[in-house]
């Protein structure tokens, strides 16, 4: 009797004890899918990755990439004036139904993508950036292609898959995180409009709802986009941060909103039971002494980003070593690597990351050596 109490209290224990999922034992809903950690690009789950789906809105991320982008470097504005085309206020599904003619900012514009897919908004942005869809799209291809996102062809810049055309609107969960992340790494801005549950325009006449109901509904969401079509079925990009990581979760092809929702979640809380990003910093900044150089020492920076992804059970036990060069002669160039900084979990290397000169040193002149030399040796004879 008391061997098995021991035994039936031991299982109580371990009941109690919290559990966490491995990919193996994860079934997710939908055709295909992917979670991606946003700061080093690792794929922690995939289930048929590079399958060619029907993205539906999904496309839009590309749409506020390139929006983004346009802005960032100055080509265009928030507050610039956009102006509806024909062909903008045509364009069907979800829409906030523009007026041919009518203006609005590239801010509501780009709210009315990100909150509730607008169609009407993404051609008219696409019109105002590029001159035309069809130049925006190609501008959209190029940009995968740059990306890496080899199994992606873009015919329209909302996803609708009405016209012959559309049949060749592909892509893939893995492609859609390349995307999403290429979106909220470089560009976070976007998450001003990403997290919006409910809003306005055209002066509080219009309401906008999100598409995206994990923003209100799971903690830490920050994006990203829905898609659905009849041919597409309910796609997501899902994205969140908690605890200094980022996750992407991407399921397309899923048969109801439910099911894609509750897919994306279980892949986040996946990603965030098991997994933890750990970002090295410099306490303190080492230097390296410089021989015959305009300065006596230079200062050294990381030479990359150094964010690792480990087992969240390593993460408590990472430790940095630091080696540096004994000197470097001079012309010393900015970036110069001069030194490591190297993660260890235990005996295991996790990463060895560049430690290079923030500033370069110009080797001294043979007239302010003469100078440095004549000045010693006075020195050394008072």
């Amino acid at each position: 009797m008391k061997g098995i109490s021991w035994i039936a209290a031991l299982a109580l224990v371990a009941a109690l004890l919290p559990v966490q999922a491995q990919a193996a034992d994860l079934t997710v809903a939908g055709k295909s899918a992917v979670l991606m950690d946003v700061a080093t690009g690792s794929v922690l789950y995939e289930q048929n990755p590079h399958e060619r789906l029907a993205p539906a809105s999904v496309t839009k991320i590309m749409t506020m990439l390139l929006i983004m982008e346009a802005v960032d470097s100055g080509k265009i504005a928030l507050t610039d004036t956009v102006t509806a085309s024909e062909a903008a206020a045509a364009k069907g599904g979800s829409q906030i139904y523009l007026k041919v003619g009518e203006t609005m900012s590239v801010s509501d514009m780009l709210k009315s993508i990100a909150v509730s897919s607008a169609n009407d908004c993404a051609c008219a942005m696409a019109e105002h950036i590029a001159g035309s869809e069809e130049a925006f799209v190609a501008m959209m291809n190029r940009r995968a292609q740059e990306l890496g996102m080899q199994d992606t062809t873009f015919v329209n810049c909302t996803g609708l898959d009405d016209g012959a055309e559309a049949v060749n609107h592909r892509t893939s969960a893995y492609d859609i995180a390349l995307m999403s992340r290429e979106l909220l790494k470089n560009h976070p801005q976007i998450k001003k409009y990403t997290t919006i549950w409910m809003d306005t325009v055209r002066n509080g006449a219009f309401g906008l709802s999100n598409t995206n109901k994990l923003i209100r509904f799971y903690q830490g969401a920050t994006g990203l986009k829905t898609g659905f079509t009849s041919g597409a079925g309910y796609c997501l990009s899902a994205t969140a941060l908690r605890d200094g990581m980022e996750l992407i979760a991407v399921v397309m092809g899923a048969e109801t909103s439910q099911a894609r929702n509750a897919a994306c979640k279980q892949l986040l809380d996946y990603g965030f039971a098991n997994y933890a990003v750990v970002s090295p910093a410099l306490t303190e900044t080492p230097a390296v002494p410089v021989r015959l150089g305009t300065q006596d020492s230079v200062a050294l920076r990381l030479g990359e980003s150094g964010a690792v992804l480990v087992d969240k059970a390593q993460k408590s036990g990472i430790t940095e070593d630091i080696s540096l060069e004994a000197s470097a002669a001079a012309p010393v160039s900015q970036g110069q690597r001069l030194g490591t900084l190297t993660l260890r979990a235990g005996e295991q290397v996790l990463r060895q990351i560049p430690l290079v000169a923030a500033e370069g040193v110009p080797r001294l002149t043979y007239g302010a050596l003469l100078r440095r030399v004549l000045m010693h040796a006075a020195m050394a004879a008072g």
